[in-house]
């Protein structure tokens, strides 16, 4: 699902070290977990509420690494909003009945 949703090919599980979906310009590694914390949940939660009209992102810095190694998260569908990725199941924004 998150290749179609990326516009990739799933790779899939064969014991071998490569990316989890073969993607043009994305190099992609999903990683599949029962539940997520709840403090990402909270985090994006709070970024979401306080966003006014902004993109919401929560960054993950570890201790005594430099910030620019820090992790950006986002929601999948606002990532392809943000990137103005348009899905190739979908017809393009703004499209007419004649440019289908």
């Amino acid at each position: 699902m998150v290749a179609k949703l990326l516009g990739g090919v799933r790779t899939g599980n064969n014991g071998d070290s490569r990316r989890d979906v073969e993607h043009p310009h994305w190099s992609i590694e999903v990683k599949h977990r029962q539940k997520l914390p709840n403090w990402i949940h909270d985090a994006m939660g709070q970024a979401e509420r306080e966003a006014d009209g902004r993109v919401p992102i929560v960054v993950l810095h570890e201790k005594n690494l430099k910030y620019e190694e820090s992790y950006v998260i986002m929601r999948l569908h606002t990532f392809n909003i943000e990137t103005n990725y348009v899905d190739v199941y979908e017809d393009p924004p703004n499209a007419t009945s004649g440019d289908k």
